[in-house]
């Protein structure tokens, strides 16, 4: 996958048509092989884990495909915490060497989330 090397940074957050980009200015995440994710901005360093899972069972939020591919995020934190939002099983919308799209859809209230990872 594309996030073997190098850190990234969110060039776009919109949780449910708010633009929380700023939430996570400054911060570079880094995606380890070993599942771990990193996201630190000189002062603040907060450790996570990624993976990227496949569900057969369930369909794709943007309903292109019966598979369902996720790209799963968790920081241990506390609800209030910005790092909460980004806490999720995403739908893989695209990957490349620079970029990473991802999409949620509430099973709840039908909102869209839309994150951006854009490489350093």
């Amino acid at each position: 996958m594309a996030t073997a090397s190098g850190t990234w940074r969110v060039s776009s957050y919109i949780d449910d048509g708010e633009n929380e980009t700023s939430d996570y200015n400054g911060y570079d995440f880094t995606f380890g092989d070993d599942g771990v994710l990193t996201a630190t901005n000189g002062t603040t360093t907060l450790v996570g884990t990624w993976s990227v899972s496949r569900d057969d069972d369930s369909s794709d939020d943007d309903g292109s495909s019966d598979s369902d591919v996720d790209f799963n995020i968790f920081f241990n934190v506390s609800d209030d915490n910005d790092f909460d939002d980004l806490n999720d099983d995403w739908d893989i919308v695209s990957v490349d060497d620079d970029t990473i799209v991802l999409i949620d859809i509430s099973g709840g209230d039908g909102s869209t989330d839309r994150l951006t990872f854009q490489k350093n």
